[in-house]
């Protein structure tokens, strides 16, 4: 996998992970409240910054001692 595919790849994923915190926030200031479902979403969310944090780390060069 190239840089572009992982930089687009980052991309992808932060559009989701934004996607997934805006509904989270829209479920909140409803009336009725579904605690799984937001915290299936919060787990989601979740893994997905993890995700993102370690392609962005594979675009780190590494350094040679």
């Amino acid at each position: 996998m190239d840089n572009n595919e992982i930089k687009q790849l980052i991309t992808e994923l932060s559009l989701e992970h934004k996607d997934i915190d805006d509904a989270i926030n829209l479920m909140k200031e409803q009336a009725f409240i579904d605690e799984l479902q937001i915290r299936r979403l919060k787990k989601r969310k979740l893994k997905l910054k993890d995700e993102i944090q370690q392609l962005e780390s594979k675009l780190i060069p590494d350094i040679e001692a």
